[in-house]
């Protein structure tokens, strides 16, 4: 066994993978990747199952050092970058850490949440069938627990050979209101008040983290009252309590709840919304059900198609480059009867 050893990272680093599936209905919240497009990248890039689970970082990077042996990783996800012990690396390309090497992530750069990958995935016990960490449950994770500075994650030996490789895919900056489909309560809400929501532009407040994005923005008039019979919850629903300030539902939500419901992000869209620091502005368009569908579709074929774009890195033959190779395998005096021969 091998093991990644954490020498930095931010408070809120932690495992993540595709999510706790099953369990809502006993009031566990599903959790997972917030930008499950990064994850599959990172994934891609080590041949792992794209939901496998990986490091997730929250606006910080973090330092980790192999022990043991050398480990194949990739990091992808809201223009981070990483380098081995200042040696920067390629964007999209896996790498070997060698044993006794400091890997360092940067922090995001154009978004919160980047994804450090390893071959073969993480060692580590699930939880039910899950590592993504849940912080007000404390399940999943390290022991319930994010990582932090001493901590050692065991990886699989046999997964680590493999040459490098890079993803040859452009990863296109989404701009343009977030696709919603209204409901499931849009009847408690006044027409003037959809009306309001889909023509007005909202800001991300600093009150944002995985359980939910607060918006501040006109404020939204109920028709009937801002309290329902709690029902079910899923990823994007924007629920609007008595404050008429729309909060957006992620991944740590909870299963149920009790203020009525103006609209849902799709699914396709959710990775983006994830990726928006506060004070970001944003406005919502309706869509029907195909569109959603169709947009879903769509997503899942890209994330399938990422194995065919991967190719061999292929180094340019530099100055730098060729100092970094052991090319000389022997040497030979030409003055010896060996050369004559």
């Amino acid at each position: 066994m091998i093991d990644l050893v954490v020498k930095s990272c931010g408070p809120m680093t932690a495992l993540q993978d595709r999510g706790r599936i099953g369990y809502q209905g006993f009031g566990v919240s599903p959790s997972g990747a917030m930008d499950r497009r990064a994850l599959a990248m990172a994934n891609t890039l080590v041949g792992n199952p794209p939901d496998m689970a990986a490091i997730e970082f929250v606006n910080l990077g973090g330092s980790f050092t192999a022990e043991g042996g050398d480990l194949r990783l990739a990091v992808a996800g809201a223009g981070v970058s990483a380098s081995i012990d200042g040696t920067p690396v390629p964007l999209l390309t896996s790498f070997m850490l060698r044993e006794g090497q400091t890997l360092d992530v940067g922090h995001p750069r154009t978004g919160t949440f980047a994804y450090l990958s390893v071959a073969g995935g993480l060692a580590v016990e699930p939880q039910l069938g899950s590592l993504s960490f849940h912080l007000r449950s404390r399940l999943g994770g390290l022991k319930g627990a994010p990582l932090k500075a001493g901590n050692h994650l065991p990886c699989r030996l046999e997964a680590q050979a493999g040459e490098p490789m890079q993803l040859t895919v452009d990863v296109v900056e989404e701009t343009g209101p977030l696709r919603v489909m209204l409901g499931p309560q849009d009847d408690y809400f006044t027409p003037e008040s959809i009306q309001l929501f889909l023509e007005s532009e909202f800001t991300i407040s600093p009150q944002a983290d995985r359980m939910g994005f607060q918006l501040t923005g006109p404020k939204l008039e109920h028709a009937k009252g801002f309290n329902i019979v709690s029902d079910g919850i899923v990823d994007g629903h924007i629920q609007v309590p008595g404050s008429g300030q729309p909060i957006v539902l992620m991944r740590d939500r909870q299963t149920a709840g009790g203020y009525p419901k103006i609209a849902t992000v799709i699914s396709a869209d959710l990775a983006r919304f994830a990726q928006m620091r506060s004070g970001t502005k944003v406005r919502f368009r309706t869509v029907e059900r195909d569109e959603a569908v169709a947009a879903a579709r769509q997503l899942k074929d890209w994330i399938a198609s990422l194995p065919s774009k991967l190719t061999p890195v292929r180094f340019d033959l530099t100055t730098e480059h060729l100092l970094s190779r052991n090319l000389i395998g022997g040497t030979v005096d030409a003055l010896s009867s060996a050369s004559h021969e």
